[in-house]
């Protein structure tokens, strides 16, 4: 079993179309480096089991946990903690313990989080951001994002209302997929359908990408890596790298990174 992979060419390479020319990862894969966010362990919503699969199948050298793992928004309001997020959170833990050297970078959903930086829970580091040197050199920073969110960051009882809203429009999406099952159709997501179709989502969708690029290039960084909007994407803008590695309540995307520096975002079965 493995993810649909997308592919980004090496340091010299031309700049490759976004998001096309997909293959398939057969067998055990081991990377150089993953990076994963946006899991919302503790949410109805989140696909834990696909992610466990995910984290068995795969090796690294390099584990990257990129904001929102846990929802602690989600968990304020209602508990649900499923025996399967208990075994994501056990397996994140003994991959570390085993060598894999795993780095967390709270988001704004777990930002409770952030009041720890710079300590070590169980071998697993929590960082407010990170940088990753790819195999071919590559300078990335690694951060979730929601510091360049103008609405995380000026208006959290907005970002509140429209998680709420979001969490709404996906138990709406679970029953009309279930019918669509029934009728042999495949799974069909409203949320990003609604990203999509609403201006307003696409344009803020491409200032949070413009924010995190500009930030990346004024520091002297090659590219960025982040999380945040579930929106999974690789591309190069103006010369810098835009890596998004998706999320774990919809898309099951991870960013992943070859022992050439090739960087890939695979969709994982669900």
């Amino acid at each position: 079993r493995g993810g649909v992979a997308t592919s980004v060419a090496p340091r010299h390479g031309p700049p490759p179309p976004p998001l096309s020319a997909p293959g398939v990862c057969a067998g055990h894969p081991r990377y150089r480096a993953i990076f994963i966010s946006d899991t919302h362990l503790g949410t109805p919503g989140c696909q834990a089991g696909a992610l466990l699969d995910f984290l068995r199948r795969t090796e690294s050298e390099f584990l990257y946990l990129v904001g929102d793992i846990v929802d602690g928004w989600q968990l304020k309001r209602r508990w649900h903690w499923h025996q399967s997020h208990n075994d994501v959170v056990q397996k994140l833990l003994r991959k570390a313990r085993k060598g894999t050297s795993v780095v967390y970078i709270p988001g704004n959903h777990d930002e409770g989080a952030r009041h720890f930086l710079d300590l070590a829970f169980g071998d697993i580091v929590i960082r407010a951001e990170a940088t990753h040197v790819t195999a071919d050199g590559r300078r990335l920073l690694v951060t979730h994002g929601d510091f360049f969110d103008g609405v995380v960051r000026c208006a959290k009882w907005l970002a509140l209302l429209g998680d709420a809203l979001y969490v709404f429009i996906l138990r709406v999406n679970q029953h009309f997929n279930a019918a669509r099952a029934r009728l042999g159709l495949p799974y069909w997501s409203l949320s990003q359908y609604l990203k999509h179709k609403v201006k307003n989502a696409v344009r803020y969708i491409g200032a949070f990408e413009d924010a995190l690029v500009r930030e990346a290039r004024t520091r002297g960084f090659d590219g960025v890596v982040c999380g945040h909007i579930h929106k999974a994407e690789l591309r190069f803008v103006d010369g810098i790298l835009y890596c998004n590695d998706g999320d774990w309540v919809e898309s099951l995307t991870a960013l992943v990174e070859h022992d050439d520096g090739t960087l890939e975002i695979l969709h994982w079965p669900g």
